[in-house]
């Protein structure tokens, strides 16, 4: 089944509204077709076009969904997208407002830059290894536009990957310097470490997401750019964030980087 148009453009209008007005929705997915995967791909590309007219820059990519477990209870078998712009990218040491994102949650991940264009949907893993410039820690500040974090997958999807900000750390390290599979992470808040994983949590290894990826994109004519940042997808469990939290994430190799919330 297909979703209608109509409903698609009204689902669009919603998520847009919510991330306007600061109040968020109720969820979306009651007006696309069941398992439209494609609708709510279509949903979030008119937000990506307002974002676009608006002057908003395209800067890369975030991978959700690349946990088995979190898969399997989404009823669903491959990861999902969503897009960066440069107005979401927040430098270490800056408070965040908690007004910046609705519904805050945090997760640490590995961020890929790219050297060169990927633009064939048949990549190969030595083709995105030879494009990766460097890798770093990343934490994304993940939110919901739909009211209470209620989502299926149609709704992250449409909801940009429930995409909010994200932080990069400033130690920069080529694929040959770390191990992106088996590279443990830990992320802290206050000194307790609130969430631990590894790399092989994602996709089974980071590179692996970011190829699915990249073939994605092509296919769909989003082409990676030289240039361009992957959050390749979570190490560990997500945590909800509050005024005043400061988190550190740190990746066996990458060092580390830090997410501090304003206390208003």
């Amino acid at each position: 089944m297909t979703s209608t148009q109509d409903n698609i453009q009204k689902a669009a209008d919603l998520l847009w509204e919510a991330g306007r007005s600061g109040t968020p929705c109720d969820p979306v997915r009651g007006l696309l077709a069941e398992g439209d995967l494609d609708g709510a791909y279509a949903v979030q590309e008119i937000n990506t076009k307002r974002g676009l007219d608006m002057g908003r820059r395209l800067v890369g990519r975030k991978i959700g969904l690349t946990s088995k477990a979190v898969q399997t209870q989404l009823g669903v078998d491959q990861p999902d997208y969503g897009m960066l712009f440069a107005d979401m990218a927040m430098a270490e040491g800056e408070d965040i407002a908690l007004s910046a994102i609705m519904q805050p949650k945090v997760e640490a991940e590995i961020a890929f830059v790219l050297a060169a264009d990927l633009d064939s949907e048949q990549l190969t893993l030595a083709d995105l290894t030879q494009a990766v410039d460097y890798a770093v820690a990343a934490i994304e500040v993940v939110g919901s536009r739909v009211a209470k974090w209620d989502i299926r997958i149609l709704d992250t999807i449409a909801d940009n990957a429930s995409s909010g900000l994200y932080v990069l750390g400033s130690e920069p390290r080529g694929l040959g310097e770390f191990d992106p599979r088996l590279c443990g992470m830990v992320m802290e808040k206050g000194g307790e470490p609130v969430s631990v994983g590894a790399g092989a949590a994602c996709l089974g290894n980071p590179l692996t997401a970011a190829l699915w990826l990249a073939k994605v994109m092509a296919r769909v004519g989003r082409s990676l750019r030289a240039g361009d940042t992957i959050l390749s997808g979570a190490l560990g469990p997500m945590v909800a964030a509050a005024p005043g939290d400061v988190f550190e994430a740190r990746v066996n190799g990458l060092g580390s980087v830090r997410a501090s919330f304003g206390k208003e």
